[in-house]
């Protein structure tokens, strides 16, 4: 994956987790029963987010992982 597709796509996993954060915060309508998992989405989209920046950091090069040798 290319630099710009990986902050692309980081900055969309971000956006997203925020989104469905503020989803999930807005309070229930009683009787109506909520038809979209907003706080696992936010996780889903945080997790994606953070394996974007492990994989913008070894773009840039620092070894992450554990190498055998």
């Amino acid at each position: 994956m290319t630099l710009t597709l990986t902050l692309i796509l980081l900055a969309v996993a971000f956006a997203l987790a925020g989104f469905c954060g503020w989803m999930g915060a807005r309070p229930r309508v009683i009787g109506k029963p909520r038809m979209v998992p907003w706080q696992f989405l936010m996780m889903l989209s945080a997790a994606f987010g953070l394996l974007m920046i492990v994989h913008l950091l070894n773009l840039f090069g620092v070894q992450t992982g554990n190498r055998t040798r």
